[in-house]
């Protein structure tokens, strides 16, 4: 029996229990059944975050950017790259700083493009700046 592993649906925030051994099988939500990965970064908000980031088992990277940021827009390529090649083992999102200011604040964001990788609802590790994709994925395995 394997572990199972508690991945939120990027578009309806259902919490799904998938089996460790299965999350490389393209799993489907039990509720809205969409996929749980995308290979693309998930759209975070200051109505969803909370939860998306408590009850993934999986480590969570956010790209914290702004709209009228030049370095997060270069960045922007990078890190849907970097999403295709690090899920299933950790999940990427993005969250806009002006449109979530109330997350953004929360976690005292004070330059952007920041990521910050959070592992069971905590912050383990960030990173002010804008990274290419190797730079992103050789960031997010040495932290998660």
């Amino acid at each position: 029996m394997s572990n199972k592993k508690h991945i939120v649906c990027p578009h309806c925030t259902a919490t799904n229990a998938i089996p460790e051994d299965r999350l490389a099988d393209k799993p489907k939500c039990g509720k809205c059944k969409k996929p749980l990965f995308t290979g693309h970064p998930v759209e975070l908000t200051d109505q969803n975050f909370a939860k998306f980031i408590a009850k993934s088992d999986v480590p969570v990277v956010v790209d914290f950017w702004a709209e009228w940021c030049g370095p997060c827009k270069m960045m922007a390529p990078a890190f849907a790259e970097a999403s295709a090649q690090l899920e299933p083992n950790v999940i990427l999102a993005k969250l806009n700083t002006e449109v979530a200011q109330q997350t953004a604040a929360q976690f005292g964001i004070r330059s952007i493009p920041s990521i910050i990788l959070f592992k069971n609802g905590k912050e383990v590790s960030r990173q002010a700046g804008a990274l290419n994709t190797q730079q992103i994925v050789q960031w997010a395995n040495a932290n998660a």
